[in-house]
């Protein structure tokens, strides 16, 4: 798993970019599937092959933070959660 966080400030908008590598595209399809119903409304979202990339957009460097650390930790614990299933 890689995460890329690059921030620009462009007159109180912050923008960033989270990539997240998953070993195997079926792996990266269920976190997907799992996030993107909480992830509605407050970030864009595309799944290629076995990445997802994430695009936060925000208008306060607060909740542009919130959110990027809201999307990580779910991942996590969607990730302990498909890693913990297959045993």
């Amino acid at each position: 798993m890689a995460n890329n966080i690059f921030i620009y400030s462009d007159i109180m908008k912050i923008s960033g970019n989270i990539t997240f590598n998953f070993k195997n595209e079926k792996d990266a399809k269920l976190i997907y599937d799992s996030l993107e119903v909480d992830n509605e409304n407050y970030l864009e979202s595309e799944i290629e092959g076995n990445e997802i990339n994430y695009k936060i957009t925000s208008k306060s460097l607060g909740s542009f933070l919130t959110t990027a650390d809201d999307l990580i930790a779910s991942e996590i614990v969607s990730e302990k959660i498909i890693e913990n299933t297959k045993n």
